[in-house]
């Protein structure tokens, strides 16, 4: 087998490697029920909300309200697969088969991009499980696959087609993209944009000439964009601009997982990687991916934590970029033994990513499951109040905060714990008499001394609706922490704690529903 220069290809040029990148992708996530990212379990609540719309017992407690949302990924392909699937292990496959997807998608740009994988393309593969992944950004991160496969779909097109395919095509992907996450469209735009930019420079046209090329190409993208200008619907905050200090943590935090010196070291060697890149002579970068990691590193720097209500929006550009700038990194011609050793390294790193990734997902795995032997104590259909003690900053985030969205899926209970953004997810809580204590993030107890802080325990045992929850449930914090005379604890262990409320006086709650009927 050759590739495109006619050399013979090394072992990392294969298709049974490619075959066993994509395999290794998927190991983390097979010994789990539940894969444990950090949203993932919330999402699954969203799910079984959005499949039994209009049915009760939820439909007392959300209503769903379609319309055209930048974040219906993950939701859209798990309503397409329920009839022969339930929400649970329909979430859970395609979750496990992003960040395959995502390799495959990294893989093929390398191959559009330099004719043949190059050696450094196993670096790339472990940014599939970034941190955008680790805190369940599923949607996001499915738009971030498809991003990354419709940039190596257009360098293909603009190999082997006039370019009329690629205004043609992309007009649609664009939107589709859109569909499953508006920042994987952002991201989708911005790379094609700056490697039609290279193109076009490689084909002698100035800078500006250049840049007006590009831009027109890529007008067709730009649809998605006058829709959601046309709906006027604002999502949420925007803000937290140029915060160089957490800018820096998301740079260490590429492979933010379980154990930070093991993650630090695989971000040491992919920063000794690019550093020599730039100075050695036998590597060097390819500008038609070059520049896009440029762009998207630029965009990292430049964007701000918040946007429309998303957080982390910065964050969610790095992985990607980095990974791009991996991807364009070549060993020169004669340097036969260094390419080697690095196509090795790479492998090696690819490997022992895979079994760190595997055993910090199992161990994860058995936190959740210890504190899911509450779900029992959760009567069906009903109102529980949970409160989740959130430490400071660990590195090793807690995949608890949203484990509640279990019990939504499971027991069909209403908690605090959803997300409601206007313009960002499609269902309302129905008990207005419950807020602020009626969605995220208020099930989230950080320290008294953290900026972000929401909720005082004692202040929502105190003042929660009785009325609408009957149960309250705590996480991390020990049995006996929350007092009141109305509680009595039924169900704890060393995690967490379940405890009914006594009933309120009918009359209380028949005001309270007549309180929060909307006037007509």
């Amino acid at each position: 087998m050759q590739g495109d220069d006619d050399r013979p290809l090394g072992w990392w040029q294969t298709r049974w490697f490619v075959a066993a990148m994509a395999l290794a992708a998927i190991v983390p996530l097979l010994w789990q029920t539940i894969p444990p990212l950090v949203d993932y379990p919330g999402h699954v609540g969203r799910y079984r909300i959005l499949d039994e719309a209009g049915t009760p017992p939820l439909a007392a407690h959300w209503a769903v309200h379609w319309s055209l949302i930048g974040n219906l990924g993950v939701d859209l392909l798990v309503l397409a697969l329920h009839p022969l699937l339930d929400v649970e292990p329909a979430a859970r496959l395609i979750v496990t088969l992003i960040p395959p997807l995502t390799v495959l998608a990294m893989l093929w740009i390398a191959r559009e991009a330099h004719g043949r994988l190059p050696a450094s393309a196993g670096l790339a593969l472990p940014l599939a499980f970034g941190f955008p992944f680790q805190l369940g950004f599923i949607n996001f991160c499915l738009a971030q696959a498809m991003a990354l496969a419709g940039l190596a779909l257009w360098l293909r097109l603009a190999r082997t087609r006039p370019a009329a395919w690629r205004i043609a095509l992309f007009a649609p992907i664009a939107a589709v993209t859109w569909l499953a996450h508006s920042f994987g469209w952002a991201m989708l735009g911005l790379f094609v944009l700056a490697a039609e930019w290279q193109l076009a420079r490689a084909d002698g046209l100035g800078v500006w000439r250049a840049g007006r090329h590009a831009a027109l190409f890529c007008l067709p993208m730009a649809l998605p964009l006058a829709a959601r200008l046309a709906g006027g619907q604002r999502a949420g905050d925007t803000g937290d601009w140029f915060n160089l200090l957490a800018k820096a943590q998301w740079v260490v935090s590429l492979l933010r997982d379980h154990w930070q010196w093991w993650d630090l070291a695989g971000v040491a060697l992919i920063a000794c990687t690019l550093w020599a890149a730039i100075r050695s002579p036998r590597l060097r970068f390819v500008p038609v991916l070059g520049v896009p990691a440029l762009a998207g590193i630029a965009a990292f720097l430049c964007l701000p934590r918040l946007a429309d209500g998303g957080a982390y929006v910065d964050m969610r550009m790095l992985p990607a970029s980095v990974a791009l700038a991996l991807l364009a990194v070549e060993v020169r011609p004669d340097s036969d033994r260094l390419e080697r050793r690095l196509a090795l390294t790479a492998s090696a790193f690819v490997a022992a990513r895979t079994v760190a990734t595997t055993l910090s997902f199992l161990l994860y795995a058995q936190d959740q499951a210890m504190v899911l032997r509450a779900l029992p104590s959760l009567p069906q259909g009903s109102g529980t109040l949970v409160l989740v003690d959130q430490p400071g900053a660990p590195w090793s985030p807690s995949r608890l905060a949203h484990i509640a969205g279990i019990a939504t899926a499971r027991r069909r209970v209403f908690t605090n714990e959803q997300w409601a953004i206007p313009g960002q997810q499609p269902i309302r809580p129905l008990h207005p008499s419950a807020a602020p204590l009626d969605r995220d993030p208020s099930q989230l107890v950080y320290p008294e001394d953290a900026s972000y802080r929401t909720t005082d325990l004692d202040a929502a045992i105190a003042r929660f609706d009785r009325c609408t929850f009957s149960r309250v449930w705590t996480i991390g914090f020990p049995v006996g922490r929350v007092s009141a005379p109305d509680l009595r604890p039924i169900w704890a262990d060393p995690r967490s704690a379940v405890y009914a409320v006594r009933a309120p006086l009918p009359d209380a709650c028949r005001a309270a529903v007549h309180r929060d009927r909307p006037a007509t």
